[in-house]
């Protein structure tokens, strides 16, 4: 029960949509994730959110994609970014269930991008680099959310 008041409070998902609708349709209905849709849908990427699978999402809200800097979501958005865009965005995915419990100190956890998120484990706290989880193990059809409070990105080529 505190689980699902957890949701209701911090996402505005409700247990009928949280089970019923596919991660996309969830993040849609929402309200606080517009700016995450809005890139999902520039990069292509909204039918494998729709669509069967099993798959976590780290969902940045609107404010996480605010703290980025002055012009940098407007620039991505570009239509000759897209493959910067989707390699952001895959780098918040992970391509199977991973519910909070699953996550241990110092685990390398890989993402749909390739790279790989290292998660921090502090008290009750859990981190994907330097992102906090803040709401966590959101179910949807096809998968789960995790919200976290900053938009995670992949690290360069050395």
């Amino acid at each position: 029960m505190k689980n699902l008041l957890t949701i209701i409070a911090l996402t505005g998902l409700t247990a009928a949509t949280a089970q019923a609708k596919d991660i996309m349709s969830a993040l849609e209905d929402c309200g606080q994730f517009k700016t995450l849709v809005a890139a999902v849908k520039a990069a292509g990427l909204s039918k494998t959110l729709e669509g069967k699978g099993s798959y976590t999402v780290f969902a940045p809200n609107d404010h996480a994609f605010a703290r980025l800097p002055k012009g940098t979501v407007e620039n991505l958005l570009k239509p000759e970014n897209k493959q910067q865009l989707v390699d952001i965005l895959t780098y918040h995915v992970a391509a199977a269930d991973v519910h909070k419990a699953d996550l241990m100190d110092m685990d390398m956890l890989q993402t749909v991008e390739g790279k790989n998120v290292t998660v921090r484990v502090v008290g009750k706290d859990v981190f994907l680099n330097s992102a906090k989880i803040t709401a966590a193990d959101n179910k949807a059809s096809n998968g789960i959310v995790h919200i976290i409070d900053a938009v995670l990105m992949p690290p360069s080529p050395p």
